[in-house]
């Protein structure tokens, strides 16, 4: 069969919505039927998609900023790979892509939809991670929601994965005094300090304040939290007066049944006149991107910046790769090679 005469391609399913932790059970993989070429669209064999911790909370069936996942049809999220057809002037054949069609081998999608990468500056999986949204929450949530200035000092949890790497390696750049961050594994915590943290523990060492005390005797002025619960706590134990949270994730409940309990500190909130702010990178996109990307380019070039990457393959391991992610089971940003 021509490439450029796919009728149908197959897709990972949302079988079920899950109850807690999901299983491989609230996945089933598919054949779908790709529509004809319309003017205006391409076809797109999917080379490489991610798996990211929001994907959990669109598998529940509540009201959130980004639309729920429906039962019995496809997934979707970020993906890259190469124009097999096109019936756009702007997109021809060939041409690398990033859009948010992935959960499938192929996809039919508006150009307007998807993003030309250059595959000169940097691999395609990087336009999912420092160059892709990785990057972006990253740049955009400690710039802007945390307010982060030279001279703070800047814990980050979840140190070890997509966003919090960069978090950590950013926070250095941008002239913080102190880096310092959590990680689930020896290993992990090692690599934090090879990135260039300044400290960093492991969160099953002991209670996630005593750590955190140890290793920032004169606190902290920003926290940025992938993590939410013990994590979140013990920052409003540490933070110094006027500082600042980025509330991006709270990994350690995304799998709870039961609503968890809000930190039991946050009175500490009032005295050190702390500001706690949650934030989606939509609301930054179109102010902070350029200089995200302009920044960015340039600390690629001078070898500032560097990733990790762990990585499934074939479409059948994605439901896998994405339960692996969840329990943390990456360094760096989990990806799937289709």
């Amino acid at each position: 069969m021509s490439t450029t005469h796919l009728t149908s391609t197959r897709a990972v399913h949302l079988a079920s919505r899950p109850h807690g932790a999901p299983t491989e059970d609230n996945f089933r993989i598919e054949e779908i039927t790709l529509p004809e070429l319309a003017d205006g669209q391409i076809l797109v064999a999917n080379e490489v998609m991610s798996v990211d911790p929001y994907m959990r909370g669109r598998m529940n069936d509540v009201k959130s900023y980004v639309p729920p996942f429906q039962v019995g049809q496809p997934l979707d999220g970020g993906a890259v790979g190469t124009v097999i057809a096109s019936r756009s002037e702007g997109i021809p054949e060939g041409r690398h892509v990033v859009h948010q069609l992935g959960w499938r081998e192929h996809a039919v999608l508006d150009a307007s939809d998807a993003r030309v990468i250059d595959v000169d500056i940097a691999p395609t999986s990087a336009y999912l991670g420092v160059l892709g949204m990785t990057g972006f929450t990253a740049y955009a949530g400690l710039t802007r929601a945390a307010e982060m200035k030279a001279g703070d000092a800047v814990f980050v949890s979840g140190a070890a994965g997509a966003v919090g790497s960069m978090v950590g390696q950013l926070a250095g750049l941008l002239g913080a005094t102190r880096v310092i961050g959590s990680a689930g594994t020896d290993a992990k915590v090692a690599r934090l300090r090879d990135l260039g943290f300044d400290a960093a523990f492991n969160y099953h060492d002991g209670p996630v304040s005593d750590l955190l005390g140890q290793v920032a005797p004169d606190g902290i002025d920003v926290y940025y939290d992938n993590v939410g619960g013990d994590h979140l706590e013990a920052a409003i134990n540490h933070l110094n007066t006027d500082g600042r949270v980025a509330m991006c994730g709270a990994i350690s409940q995304y799998n709870s049944v039961e609503p968890p309990c809000a930190p039991r500190n946050l009175g500490l909130a009032i005295g050190k006149r702390l500001t706690l702010r949650g934030f989606v990178i939509a609301k930054y996109a179109e102010e902070v991107r350029p200089e995200f990307q302009q920044k960015m380019a340039q600390w690629l070039a001078n070898d500032e910046i560097h990733w990790d990457e762990t990585y499934r393959d074939g479409l059948d391991a994605a439901p896998k790769a994405f339960i692996d992610m969840l329990e943390g089971a990456n360094t760096g940003k989990m990806l799937v090679r289709l």
